[in-house]
């Protein structure tokens, strides 16, 4: 009788260089982070509008879309290492650049520098994530990814309003630099942690980019990242200046909104990917968020009071982002570690074009109408469509776990 082969073992998770990596991607997003926060004080300086205002993410997040797709397909090529740590050297050295500039412009051609290297970082440092977790963990791992960003959210929240004192929001922006420096340095001293790297390097041909594109999975998946960042960054880009221009409310209370709502969504997304991971049923977890995030965008738009701003806050920033891990963990799934990179890079092209229309949307918004509540009823339309969406993705899944073409 034939012996049975014996199960491969699994490998557990790298915790202590997820760990880094994490630190790493955090860095990066205390200069997004910033943009935001200070906004009402750079506009200030600068004399500009509510729409000039929007441009400066809105420009760094159009080119950071652009740039997704080609920087999955190199770092399918070359490898996520390499290319993660240029984008980090590129976006910590243009924070001190941007601390320095005195006009409008340079501000611009800042930010547009800058999406150019975060797009190096993202995909990249997703590929790098997963590669430390074993398959079945992938939605927690995408999940922890995100939530280093987001832990230092509640750093730059709790201390930047602080700090705004002694340094200005110019030396905000130095400081962010710095600290990205020294994360940089301690995940280049470590190396590449044995067994992260494959043992054959993929080298995926442009004809199996074009048949992903012929399929119906891929669009939907990328509708959905529309929708997925359009309600984070409408919601948190805007959210100070809303705060304190149209609620009248101190930037120490934005700050402390802002940050509260970043310490909830840290465990959040750990939360939703190991939900995702555990049920097995991760478009349960996406439908469902978008479907809340709909009726709170409404609440968002008739808060007038702290106490319901406060719990759309709460709302937001618990199923803003629970879905993340779950959302880039579908095409991983359904088409491959091989394009992981391409997959990667093509949802979250589309997620930035969300950002990007959404954030200078509601600073038009605002400058024509006064107020930002059509730019959250529009948001929460979007989120009513990705919900539609995720609905026709769960049965594109399960045709194509069957067999289907």
């Amino acid at each position: 009788m034939a012996a049975q082969p014996q199960p491969q073992p699994v490998a557990p998770p790298r915790w202590a260089d997820a760990i880094v990596l994490m630190i790493c991607q955090s860095s990066q997003s205390l200069v997004i982070g910033g943009v935001a926060l200070f906004l009402p004080l750079i506009r200030r300086d600068l004399h500009i509008s509510f729409a000039q205002a929007g441009t400066l993410d809105a420009t760094s997040t159009l080119v950071y879309a652009a740039m997704q797709i080609p920087s999955g397909l190199i770092a399918d090529r070359v490898g996520p290492r390499r290319l993660f740590i240029l984008g980090l050297v590129g976006v910590d050295l243009l924070a001190i650049s941007f601390s320095l500039q005195r006009e409008y412009i340079g501000l611009v051609a800042n930010q547009a520098l800058t999406g150019f290297f975060r797009a190096l970082i993202f995909a990249p440092g997703l590929l790098l994530m997963s590669r430390l977790f074993p398959p079945a963990r992938r939605a927690t791992a995408m999940g922890l990814y995100l939530a280093g960003g987001v832990s230092s959210s509640i750093f730059l929240n709790l201390l930047g309003p602080v700090l705004v004192g002694p340094l200005g929001w110019r030396g905000n922006f130095a400081l962010f630099s710095a600290l990205g420096l020294i994360a940089l340095g301690v995940f280049v001293w470590r190396g590449e942690p044995p067994g992260s790297r494959p043992a054959v390097r993929l080298h995926v041909p442009l004809s199996e980019a074009r048949r992903l594109l012929r399929s119906r999975a891929m669009w939907l998946i990328a509708a959905i990242q529309y929708v997925r960042l359009a309600v984070v960054f409408g919601i948190n880009v805007w959210l100070p200046t809303y705060v304190v221009v149209q609620r009248h409310y101190s930037l120490t209370v934005a700050g402390l909104l802002v940050a509260l709502g970043a310490a909830i969504t840290a465990p959040s997304n750990l939360i939703g990917g190991f939900i995702a991971d555990r049920l097995g049923r991760p478009l349960v977890v996406v439908g469902g968020s978008l479907v809340v995030l709909a009726f709170n965008l409404l609440l968002f738009a008739e808060s007038h009071t702290l106490v319901t701003l406060l719990i759309a806050v709460v709302i937001n920033a618990t199923f803003s982002q629970l879905y993340f891990g779950p959302l880039f963990a579908i095409p991983l799934e359904m088409f491959g570690m091989r394009n992981a990179g391409f997959t990667t890079g093509f949802g979250n092209a589309f997620a930035n074009l969300g950002a990007f229309t959404f954030i200078y949307t509601l600073g038009a918004v605002r400058d024509a109408t006064g107020s930002f509540t059509a730019g959250f009823d529009a948001i929460a339309v979007a989120c009513t469509l990705g919900a539609l969406c995720a609905l026709a993705l769960g049965r594109e899944r399960r045709r194509l776990a069957a067999g289907g073409p």
